[in-house]
């Protein structure tokens, strides 16, 4: 059998089962806390060096507490509570309490100063903030902006900065808790999109969408949870606040009782390492901003940490290139699995080494194509669509798009419930009717005969110099193989003549310095292997990309900075 056969047989053969009544703590808490209560659910470390370790019993009795807390304080099924906390135990433990109460849980990332902060907290009209020392200062500037914001429950060593302390509240609650029955439409996570092209729009999550997850969870892991289940331990440095953090760690592990490990503390390559392999980690996602890092920094991984376990490598949030893929393959031993997806719709394409079978062992996947996002993952039917929402033949560029519905005509439940308050911009990102439709990533692809998709950037980064249609991540991709280069980014510089010309933002590797010799090495390396229209007219060098906090290079920032400096530039009309 083919894999391209495989593949679509795979297809076929997938059902999806999703109960009518579902709530995502007893999914990933209550069960393992009552059919394996000594199981460890998190270890945690601080870059202090202070070690924990917590059980799914802890967990459980800790949500109970905090779910009576909570209740005690007036919030009511649906009511939105917003979580200010990096990877710590109370982060998992809030997040269950919200959920067996039938609330909403808005994760924020502690990186938001007061403007953004407020922005989310006056738009959701949350009635609690939970935080701790980490985003409590900026939560309490906020504040008096958020007139619906009722109560602040303080964690950590900022308990005294809230209205209430967690130990205090926590010690005076009962550690029993009638869950409340949630169907698996009920909301249950409210996630404010990065708005690298606009306000944030709060994607308003139902519990079903953990179930659509799990398949690409799966498949990107190789099995996760085969061959060698009892030693299975996941880690990833994205932030619990955000979808990858949250829906493509955290929850999955949980789901499937398995230790996770939360660190709190900077990332760091080095240290990322040391830390896999003190806890033997042996699945974990990477943002290829880190994985970059970690290439250059330390290009001999298993040699300086002996200690590595690692079965699996996800990477999502950016395309990987075939550098970052040889990286993983050679230096690391273990297959790239690429994976795309959005808050909306999240892991629904990717690439999978390997797939368990029925007795629990580990077949052939889908193989990986370096530079390619991989193909749908299971129950979920991608295309490439046009401007009409057509689909696109093969190899014609477009619009990656979700249908509402799987290749057995079932509804997909992976899918977001809509913006919160913003039926305009939920209605637009569907092409027609929202339960028979293509739903649009935004994101820009061709898809070759074998159903592989190979990204060229978000739809607002695709640009036009001198005639040619350009992607700037197979410059990017190129740029990075190059040893001086750390990351970069790809913009069009407007221009007179052409419209417009490729130009290149560049963060250099230690030891390197940017000067002119430099810039024509760049330029003659790219020039070398790409398309002689692609190679950078113009580079600078730079300190640091802007990102968005959830590890996404922000093009826009800097194609609009590009605008502003043509703009000054231009002569202007004699008075």
């Amino acid at each position: 059998m083919t894999t391209t056969d495989r593949h679509d047989a795979i297809h076929r053969e997938f059902r999806w089962h999703v109960p009518a009544r579902f709530n995502l703590a007893e999914v990933c808490c209550a069960r393992w806390a009552r059919d394996t209560p000594d199981a460890i659910a998190i270890l945690h470390e601080r870059d202090s060096g202070e070690r924990s370790a917590y059980t799914y019993a802890r967990l459980q009795a800790d949500a109970h507490r905090l779910s009576n807390v909570l209740a005690g304080l007036g919030v009511a099924r649906g009511d939105r509570v917003a979580i200010v906390m990096p990877q710590r135990f109370e982060t998992a433990v809030a997040h269950m309490a919200i959920y067996q109460l039938g609330a909403v849980a808005m994760p924020l990332s502690m990186l938001f100063g007061p403007e953004a902060l407020a922005y989310r907290l006056q738009d959701s009209e949350a009635c609690v903030a939970i935080a701790d020392e980490s985003g409590i200062e900026a939560l309490r500037s906020a504040r008096p902006a958020c007139p619906a914001l009722r109560h602040v429950l303080a964690v950590g060593s900022a308990q005294v900065q809230g209205d209430l302390g967690w130990r205090a509240a926590l010690a005076g609650a009962r550690d029993r808790f009638d869950p409340v029955d949630t169907r698996a439409d009920d909301a249950a996570i409210l996630i404010y999109t990065s708005g690298t092209t606009g306000p944030p729009k709060g994607a308003l999550l139902p519990h079903r969408a953990l179930i659509g997850n799990l398949p690409g969870f799966v498949c990107s892991h190789n099995g996760f949870i085969a061959p060698d289940a009892e030693g299975t331990v996941f880690w990833s440095p994205a932030d619990w606040a955000w979808t990858g953090g949250l829906v493509d760690a955290l929850l999955p592990t949980l789901y499937f009782g398995r230790p996770l490990v939360g660190y709190q503390g900077r990332f760091d390559p080095d240290t990322a390492f040391a830390l896999m392999a003190r806890y033997g980690v042996t699945h974990t996602f990477l943002f290829p901003t880190a994985l970059k890092a970690m290439m250059k920094a330390v290009p001999a991984p298993r040699e300086r940490h002996p200690g590595l376990r690692l079965q699996s490598v996800m990477a999502a949030g950016e395309p990987v290139g075939d550098a970052v893929f040889a990286y993983c393959r050679d230096a690391l031993g273990v297959p790239m699995n690429e994976m795309f997806g959005q808050t909306e719709m999240n892991y629904i394409v990717g690439n999978c080494a390997h797939l368990p079978r029925p007795d629990g062992s580990l077949g052939p996947g889908w193989p990986a194509r370096p530079g390619s996002m991989g193909r749908a993952y299971p129950g979920h039917r991608i295309a490439v669509i046009d401007a009409e929402g057509r689909e696109c033949p093969a190899g014609t560029p477009g619009d990656v798009a979700l249908h509402r519905r799987d290749v057995h005509g079932d509804l997909d439940p992976v899918f977001f419930l809509g913006y919160w308050r913003n039926d305009a911009a939920t209605a637009a990102k569907f092409a027609g009717d929202p339960d028979d439709a293509w739903c649009r990533t935004g994101d820009t692809a061709v898809m070759d005969a074998d159903g592989y998709l190979w990204y060229q950037g978000r739809s607002d980064d695709v640009f036009k110099a001198a005639g040619y249609r350009i992607g700037p991540s197979e410059i990017e991709n190129c740029l990075v193989k190059h040893e001086a280069v750390l990351n970069a980014a790809v913009v069009p510089k407007p221009d007179p003549e052409r419209g417009a010309v490729v130009k290149a933002y560049v963060v250099l590797a230690p030891g390197f310095e940017g000067d002119d010799a430099l810039v024509a090495r760049l330029q003659a390396h790219v020039r070398g292997r790409l398309a002689p229209y692609e190679y950078p007219k113009e580079i600078e060098f730079v300190d640091a990309l802007p990102m968005t906090t959830t590890g996404k290079v922000q093009r826009r920032v800097l194609r609009l900075q590009e605008e502003a400096r043509a703009q000054q530039a231009a002569p202007r009309p004699p008075e």
